[in-house]
């Protein structure tokens, strides 16, 4: 069943999602997390941040799988999501370095490494809580709308709308963006003991309207979270604009 929270705004979401994480490690220090990028978890990682520097979440047990990684970029690019991370969280708490799992975009064998990379988090005993964000066209990670989706983590093909969601992470300019990237698939993603999506904004409202109320569809991989005994989507009011 899909619980839905409305909040006031971006801060509240942030805070609300950050308080789930707190919660999780301070009941289960040794929890897997799946970790999102993007513009909309920044904010997150800011509440994290301060938490931990106050005392209030310990991160030194934790593991962390992130959703995906553009292909073609090593972990020290600028705009890989690897620097991302390093940049709004991993830096500044105290996660394991050896407890920090990505999938490498400077793959040789992209194949080889999301084969990987699923033995990975099945080796750390699945993962706890996975927070996703959503694309306005309905994409949860790298995992893009059309006639089938991946089960596991693939090799996708970026739209050219993702491409310019992710403009600034290159200058502002979406032909810089990789045309491929790496993913966990949807059935990672819905292997998980309990997922939160974070959305904010109007330009979020149309998907997020579809992913709730429409039929499970690859044409909308969002939908697909319906599927899942324990998610909550976690919404600012301009994201719940047009739910009913």
């Amino acid at each position: 069943m899909v619980k839905v929270r409305i909040l006031g705004d971006e801060g509240a979401v942030a805070q609300a999602v950050a308080r789930r994480v707190q919660r999780l490690l301070a009941s289960a220090p040794s929890a897997v997390l799946g970790l999102p990028t993007g513009r909309t978890p920044v904010e997150l990682y800011a509440r994290l941040r301060r938490a931990h520097a106050a005392g209030r979440v310990d991160f030194s047990r934790a593991t962390t799988f992130n959703l995906d990684e553009f292909l073609g970029l090593p972990p020290d690019h600028p705009g890989s999501y690897r620097s991302f991370m390093d940049e709004h969280l991993f830096r500044h708490v105290n996660l394991n370095p050896r407890r920090i799992h990505f999938l490498h975009g400077g793959a040789v064998d992209p194949d080889r490494e999301c084969a990987r990379y699923e033995a990975a988090i099945r080796r750390a005993g699945g993962i706890d809580l996975q927070i996703v964000g959503i694309g306005a066209n309905g994409h949860i990670g790298f995992n893009e709308p059309g006639a089938a989706l991946s089960a596991d983590s693939h090799r996708a093909r970026l739209e050219p709308g993702t491409r310019r969601s992710n403009a600034a992470l290159f200058g502002g300019r979406a032909s810089a963006v990789p045309r491929e990237a790496l993913s966990m698939g949807v059935g990672t993603i819905l292997r998980a003991g309990a997922i939160v999506l974070m959305a904010t904004g109007a330009s979020k409202a149309p998907a997020i309207a579809t992913a709730l109320g429409g039929p499970v569809t690859t044409r909308m991989p969002a939908s697909f979270l319906q599927l899942h005994h324990d998610v909550e989507f976690v919404l600012d009011r301009e994201a719940a604009g047009t739910l009913r």
